[in-house]
C-alpha cells in the first residue's frame, strides 16, 4: 500500500503510543489522550514453533503467534542446526493473553533474563518480539517501518553470504561461487575463507598454512569477479591481535570493502588497537547483546560499522536504540542477516527507517527453493531488494513450499 494511501486517522490514533528509543512509549499526538484508546480485548492466544529443514548444518525455526482477533505475526529463531528452541516457551508465557501492542511492557518483563542468558535465551526473547511487531502493524494496517518513524528508502542493497554454499574451501571453489553469485545480480559478496583456523597455539607451520590458504581463496575471489564488486571478509574471530594486522596487510591488494571480527568483539580495547592499526573498514558485532553489549564498540570507535543481529540483539526494538548509539558516535549499522526469509522481512523492515544503515546481509545459495517459502515471493533483482509497503513485514509462509521442507 503506498504511504499515501496509508488510513492516516486511524493509524495516528491507533499507533500513538509508539516512539521508539525511550523508555516508555510516548504520545505522537497532543490529543492522545482523547484519540487513542488502548484495545485491550486485542491479546496474545497462542504460539506455533515452525521448523524448516534447509540443510544439513541449517534449519530455520519461524515462532507464529495468533491473536484474538484473528491477526497472526510472524518471528524467527534460527539458531544453526538447532531443531527446537525450548526458551521459546518461558517468553511466551510473558505475552500470552497481554495485548500485543505492550511491547515495551514485554521488554521490561523478560530482557533482564533475556540479556543476562546466553544466545539461545536472546534468541528466543528476540523472536517473539519480532512477531508482536508483524501483530501491530497488520492491525493498524500499516507497515512495521512506519512504527519506526517511516522509511527513508524504498529499497535497501544486500550484499551476498557465500560462505555456506562453498563447499569446496578452496580457493577454486571460492571463486566459483563467488562468480556464481555476481552472475545472480549481487555487487558485493562476503566470504569466511578463515574457517577451520588452528588454535593459536598450533605450531609456526600449522598457522602459516592456514593463513596462506585464507588468503589465497580472497585473492582467487577478487580475480574471479574483478575489481568492481565488494567483497567482505569474515575471519569469525579466528586471530590474535598481531596476526590480525598482518592479514590485514596481507589483504590490502584485495582492497576489502570491509574486515569483519578478526578477533571476538566483546575485546573491544584490542579491536580498537586492531582498527587504528590497518586501513580497511571494520564490522562486527554479530552476537552481541542489546545496547550494553554494543556502546563499548560505538562510544571507542573500534568499528566502523556494527552488526546487530534481530534474531540475537533483542529483536526490533533494541535494534533501533543499538542504531541510535551507533548513530550518535558517528558509526554505521549493516545487520548480520545468515538467516531465513522471516528475518529478512523483519530486518528489511528495521533498516527502511534507520538514518546509519549501510547495507543487509543476504544467505545466499543455500536453497532454490528459499524465495518461494513466503508469500509474496522474496525477490532480490541486481543485488537490491524493494522495501515491502504491505501492512506487518508484509508477509505470510507458503503452506505448499512449508509441507514440502517442514520438519
Amino acid at each position: 500500500m503506498p504511504a499515501s494511501q496509508f488510513p492516516r486517522r486511524s493509524f495516528l490514533a491507533n499507533s500513538a503510543r509508539f516512539i521508539l528509543g525511550s523508555s516508555t512509549l510516548a504520545p505522537l499526538t497532543s490529543n492522545f489522550a482523547q484519540t487513542f484508546q488502548p484495545d485491550h480485548e486485542v491479546a496474545v492466544t497462542d504460539m506455533e514453533v515452525i521448523v524448516v529443514n534447509v540443510t544439513q548444518r541449517t534449519k530455520w525455526i519461524f515462532v507464529l503467534l495468533t491473536a484474538s482477533n484473528g491477526v497472526t505475526g510472524l518471528g524467527e529463531a534460527s539458531l544453526g542446526r538447532r531443531s527446537e528452541l525450548n526458551e521459546l516457551n518461558t517468553f511466551f508465557r510473558l505475552v500470552e493473553g497481554q495485548s500485543p501492542f505492550d511491547i515495551n511492557q514485554y521488554r521490561t518483563r523478560g530482557w533482564p533474563r533475556a540479556s543476562a542468558g546466553n544466545r539461545a535465551v536472546a534468541t528466543a526473547f528476540s523472536a517473539i518480539e519480532h512477531a508482536l511487531w508483524d501483530i501491530v502493524g497488520k492491525t493498524l494496517s500499516v507497515p512495521v517501518y512506519q512504527l519506526f518513524g517511516g522509511k527513508l528508502r524504498d529499497s535497501l542493497p544486500v550484499y551476498a553470504n557465500i560462505n555456506r554454499a562453498t563447499s569446496n574451501r578452496t580457493p577454486e571453489g571460492f571463486a566459483e561461487k563467488a562468480r556464481q553469485a555476481v552472475a545472480d545480480g549481487f555487487k558485493a559478496i562476503k566470504a569466511a575463507p578463515f574457517d577451520g583456523f588452528p588454535p593459536l597455539t598450533a605450531s609456526p607451520n600449522e598457522i602459516s598454512e592456514a593463513r596462506q590458504l585464507g588468503v589465497d581463496c580472497v585473492f582467487a575471489i577478487r580475480e574471479a569477479i574483478g575489481d568492481d564488486i565488494a567483497i567482505k571478509i569474515d575471519a569469525h574471530s579466528f586471530f590474535d591481535v598481531e596476526l590480525s594486522i598482518s592479514v590485514a596487510e596481507q589483504l590490502l591488494p584485495a582492497n576489502l570493502s570491509w574486515y569483519e571480527e578478526p578477533i571476538a568483539p566483546t575485546q573491544t580495547t584490542d579491536t580498537k588497537r586492531i582498527h587504528d592499526s590497518i586501513s580497511q573498514t571494520m564490522a562486527g558485532g554479530e552476537f552481541l547483546f542489546g545496547v550494553e553489549g554494543f556502546a563499548p564498540l560505538c562510544e571507542q570507535k573500534a568499528v566502523d560499522i556494527i552488526m546487530p543481529d534481530i534474531k540475537h540483539c533483542g529483536g526490533l526494538l533494541e535494534a533501533v536504540r543499538i542504531a541510535a548509539v551507533a548513530d550518535a558516535n558517528g558509526v554505521k549499522v549493516s545487520p548480520h542477516n545468515p538467516s531465513g526469509p522471516v528475518s529478512t522481512a523483519a530486518s528489511v523492515a528495521l533498516c527502511a527507517a534507520l538514518p546509519n544503515f549501510v547495507i543487509l546481509e543476504y544467505q545466499w545459495g543455500e536453497q532454490s527453493w528459499r524465495s518461494k517459502l513466503v508469500v509474496p515471493d522474496e525477490i532480490i533483482v541486481n543485488g537490491t531488494i524493494n522495501i515491502n509497503d504491505s501492512p506487518g513485514f508484509g508477509i505470510d509462509l507458503s503452506e505448499q513450499v512449508l509441507a514440502e521442507h517442514r520438519s
